[in-house]
Parts: structure tokens; sequence; C-alpha cells
């Protein structure tokens, strides 16, 4: 039986490479979005689940769906995320505080009831970013962006501290990737999201150490 793989936002960018890389892989992929509608993915191993991973009562329908629909999962990749503050230098109320309802307040509930779905030596990767590295960072911009980033990478480490041997957890830089979550990236990124999901990949079928903060660009631990 193929392997059961849970990621959220996969209608584009990281998210999808990832949902289409992980089927190519003979992967039963679980791919969210706000609307629930995944266009142009027609495979019998991929099941389309509505979330709105800021709204509690949207988690909560979508845990329903995942509980009436399976036993197990074996893999959580927690991609969905946004940085409507990017580059900007002063933090503004509603972005910071939409900022963190997805980036972590949204993404730590979400998780919490699937753990005991995961299977034993299952793993939980969180799509960080080496913005949210305190030990490295030299900038004043994106502040929402960055500490909810840096607060992720504390929920790995919790995580971590938490589940021991059973289930690996890693907070994954995925690199300077062309997606639209701010316009110079399409630009100025140094990675399409293919080549990002195949490096993140390649991370997850490698036999690494609970708790690393990881940079899949270059393929070496960052500060945390």
């Amino acid at each position: 039986m193929s392997k059961i793989v849970l990621i959220t936002g996969v209608s584009k960018g990281i998210g999808r490479a990832l949902a289409e890389k992980m089927l190519n892989e003979n992967f039963f992929v679980i791919g969210t979005s706000r609307n629930g509608e995944i266009k142009g993915i027609n495979d019998d191993n991929f099941h389309p689940l509505k979330l709105d991973i800021s709204n509690p009562l949207s988690i909560e329908n979508a845990h329903k769906n995942i509980l009436e629909k399976f036993t197990h999962i074996d893999i959580l990749i927690n991609n969905a995320g946004i940085g409507p503050d990017l580059g900007k230098l002063y933090p503004e109320r509603e972005s910071f505080k939409l900022t963190f309802n997805v980036n972590v307040t949204g993404t730590v509930f979400f998780t919490e009831p699937l753990i005991e779905l995961i299977n034993d030596n299952g793993i939980i990767l969180n799509i960080s970013s080496g913005m949210g590295s305190i030990d490295a960072c030299e900038s004043t911009d994106s502040i929402a962006y960055r500490m909810s980033k840096s607060a992720l990478n504390m929920y790995t480490k919790i995580l971590t501290n938490r589940l021991g041997n059973k289930i690996k957890v890693a907070s994954i830089h995925p690199g300077w990737v062309k997606t639209t979550i701010i316009e110079s990236n399409i630009k100025y990124g140094r990675l399409t999201p293919r080549e990002s999901a195949d490096n993140i990949f390649s991370f997850m079928n490698n036999a690494f150490e609970s708790g690393t903060f990881w940079n899949s660009e270059n393929k070496t631990e960052l500060l945390w």
C-alpha cells in the first residue's frame, strides 16, 4: 500500500510541486487548499481537502474529513504559509495577526490532533525559512514573517522533545524559490518550485536527525 502524505497549501508554488513530486513517487497525497479545489491534478492517489488554516472551524471540518477517510498517515508536511509583510520595514497590526494565524496558530492546531494518526517512524516537516533564524538575522524588514518562522522552529523543537524517536520532526528552509509570496521572488529566486520540492524530498528520504533545521538549497544545517 502506498504511504500517505498530507501536505497543506498545494494550490500553487512549493506545495503544488511537492504534491506532484510525491504522486510521481507513488505516494497517496492528501492536499489542502482554501476552497478544496486543486486544478490540474487528476490522480486516483490524490485526495483534495478544503482547509483555511486561519479559520478554526475550517480546521475542525478538515480533521473530520481526514478521520472519516483515513486510519493513519505517514508524513505531514506543514507547507501552508503567508508573508504579507515581506520586505516591509515596520509591522502592521492586521497583517501581523493574519501572519501568525496562518504560519503559527493555524499550523499548530491543525497538527496537534493529527499526531496520533501518524505511524511510528513517521515524519513531520515544517516548511520554515532561513529568515526565521535568530542567529543569522541581520535585517530589520519582514517582522511578522521572520517572527512567525522563528515560532514555527520552536514548535519543531518542542515536537522533537515530545515525540522522541517515535516520529521524526524537522524545519526546512526551501531555498529562495520563484513563488508569488512576494513579487521579487519570481524575478530573483534561484530555484523553481519543482527544484525545491526535489531537494525537500531528498532530505526526507535520507536518514536525518529529528530536530534538524535544514537548508535544502545548499544541503547544510541552519543556526536556530
